[in-house]
């Protein structure tokens, strides 16, 4: 359902933001377990969206660096 999607990549966004504002990690698996207690489809569709965001994250750095390296 795109509306789920579109809900935890939202939130997962937010997450991610605030993990990079206070170094907490942890804010992750407090979102997930509030998420997790009303929809466990929600829940799972944040965590994916939490993967991919972060692999997102870590091939933009690479290119980053690949790009740097050529110039």
């Amino acid at each position: 359902m795109q509306l789920i999607d579109d809900v935890a990549d939202r939130v997962a966004i937010e997450v991610l933001k605030l993990v990079d504002e206070t170094g907490n990690p942890d804010i992750i698996e407090e979102v997930k377990k509030v998420i997790g207690t009303s929809s466990q489809t929600l829940e799972e569709a944040f965590m994916t969206a939490i993967r991919v965001r972060r692999a997102e994250a870590r091939a933009m750095d690479l290119l980053g660096s690949l790009r740097a390296q050529n110039t």
